[in-house]
This record gives C-alpha cells, sequence and structure tokens, in this order.
C-alpha cells in the first residue's frame, strides 16, 4: 500500500537501504519517506541495529593433550553510520564471526594446560573480543561483549577429574577424623592419668588414716588396759579386720570368692611373719652398712700400700 503512494515505512531500531536503479543512494532512518518508484528507487533491504548474540562451539586440544570444548558468546549489532557496509560487504555476518573465534580459540587454548584453561578464560574471551572487533569494524558492526560461558571437556576426562577431587576431600576427611581421634585419645589418657593421681592420693589418705587410727587405739587401749603390749594390741587389731572381711564378703550376694583352708589362728602366724620380715630387712641392711664401712677400709688401707 505504501509502495502505491510512493511512501515507505521504516520500524525504529532498523534502518533501509535505498537504491536507485540498483544502485546504492543514502540509508533511510526509521520513519516515513517518499519513494518514487517510478524514478527507480526503491528499497534493497533493512538492516537491523539491534544488539544480537551468536553462540559458538569450538573444539579444540589443550596443552596437555585433553580435548574440550569451549562455548563462546558473542554479542554485536550494526553500526548506523556504516549501514551500508554492513549490508554490501558481508554476505554472511554470523558465519564470518564464528570463523574469527574458532581462529582465535584454536590459537589460544592449545597454550594452557586444562586447569589454566579454566582459571584463563576471561583473557580468552578478551583475545576474541580484541581480534573480533579489529576485524568487524571494517565491515560496519560493533563487538559489544564476548564471553566464554563453558568450557567442556570430554565426559571421560571430568569423571576422572571428579575422582580426583574426590580422593583428595576424602583423604581431608581421613586426616581431620584421626586427628579428631588423636585429640579423643590424649584427652583420654590425660583422665586416666588425672583419675589415678586423684585415685592414689585418696588410697594414701586412706592408708594414712587407718594407721593414724591404729596407732590411736593401740595407744588408748595400752593405756587404759595395764599389762597389755602394742604386740597384743596389734594381734586384737588384725583379728577384728579378719572378722570384718569375712562379714563383708557373706553379706554380699555378688561377690566373687574364692575359698581356701583359713582359720582365725591364722592370723597370729600372719602377724608373725610380717614381725620377721621387718626383723631380718633390718639386719639385712645393718649388714650392708658393715660391708660397705669394710670395703671403704679395704679401699683406704690399698692407698697406702700403693703410696709406700
Amino acid at each position: 500500500m505504501g509502495q502505491a503512494f510512493c511512501c515507505i515505512q521504516v520500524d525504529q531500531s532498523y534502518v533501509a537501504i535505498k537504491e536507485t536503479f540498483g544502485k546504492f543512494e543514502e540509508v533511510l532512518e526509521p520513519g516515513c519517506h517518499l519513494l518514487p518508484w517510478i524514478c527507480g528507487q526503491q528499497i534493497a533491504g533493512y538492516l537491523s541495529l539491534r544488539v544480537q548474540q551468536l553462540d559458538v562451539r569450538c573444539e579444540t586440544k589443550t596443552k596437555d593433550n585433553v580435548f574440550v570444548t569451549v562455548v563462546a558468546s558473542i554479542q554485536y549489532r550494526a553500526l548506523a553510520d556504516k549501514a551500508s557496509d554492513a549490508f554490501y560487504k558481508l554476505s554472511n555476518t554470523r558465519e564470518q564471526i564464528q570463523s574469527y573465534v574458532f581462529d582465535v580459540i584454536r590459537a589460544s587454548v592449545p597454550k594452557l594446560n586444562l586447569d589454566d584453561t579454566f582459571e584463563q578464560k576471561n583473557d580468552i574471551a578478551k583475545a576474541v573480543e580484541d581480534e573480533l572487533e579489529k576485524a568487524m569494524s571494517t565491515y560496519g558492526y560493533e563487538i559489544v561483549q564476548t564471553l566464554i560461558v563453558d568450557i567442556e571437556p570430554d565426559e571421560h576426562v571430568k569423571r576422572a577429574m571428579n575422582e580426583i577431587n574426590a580422593a583428595a576431600r576424602m583423604r581431608l576427611a581421613a586426616n581431620e577424623k584421626a586427628e579428631a581421634e588423636k585429640i579423643l585419645q590424649i584427652k583420654r589418657a590425660e583422665g586416666e592419668a588425672e583419675s589415678k593421681y586423684l585415685s592414689g592420693l585418696g588410697i594414701a589418705r586412706q592408708r594414712q588414716a587407718i594407721v593414724d587410727g591404729l596407732r590411736d587405739s593401740v595407744l588408748a587401749f595400752s593405756e587404759n588396759v595395764p599389762g597389755t603390749s602394742a604386740k597384743d594390741v596389734m594381734d586384737m587389731v588384725l583379728i577384728t579386720q579378719y572378722f570384718d572381711t569375712m562379714k563383708e564378703i557373706g553379706a554380699s550376694s555378688k561377690s566373687s570368692s574364692v575359698f581356701i583352708p583359713h582359720g582365725p589362728g591364722a592370723v597370729k602366724d600372719i602377724a608373725s611373719q610380717i614381725r620377721d620380715g621387718l626383723i631380718q630387712g633390718q639386719k639385712f641392711f645393718e649388714v650392708c652398712d658393715y660391708a660397705w664401712f669394710g670395703f671403704v677400709g679395704l679401699g683406704w688401707c690399698m692407698k697406702r700400700i700403693v703410696s709406700i
């Protein structure tokens, strides 16, 4: 309808390429334009000025011989002041951009190891953007942004990387668990040592209290009962303790006891054995003292003989 009245409409964010008898004449901005077709004027085509995106998947090899697929997203747009170049100089803009992306990625990634490729993806994107900006500006296009959105190694490589990561984390977890068990054992040993120390103090105090009680009992009994000796008092105390022990064994329903032939008269034998042992130990130390003085004297005599 617009052509019938020699008028055309150009939408916003678009420009129209006007030709006269097949020759480029001018770029028409958005709006309404007079186009007398009877004079050989026509619209050769329309060009969008919006930002467009092209996703490129490029397979290449890293320095450590791992094949990866690099996914790059190129955001570009045509420049209004160079619309004629963008319309006439390129027949397929997307394929042209894709070729430059392939060239830069396959020149950059083989210089890097796999881990470095992941770490330096921004550098790869910058290299692609610089190369595209330099090449596409001649054709009237502006590169708005270049992104490396994904780096996909082979499936077997990804599985191996995951296993390596899992093994490292398991090793770290095992070390932490072993360290925790070590701390528990140390704390347990410290607790046992402290418990035994306190138990030893309690036993020592208990024995000291028993000794003090026996001493007080012997002294009190000797003072109150004339004609008794300390030996008589100790024999009576041992017999009393013997009966107390037998009473406790018989009263406890859960006690494990070994019965051997024994009688109250054995207490006297036990006391005698203890006294004989103390007397023999005292004599042994006296003999050791005499022997030591003898050795000292012998040494002094030998020294005198050597000096003469």
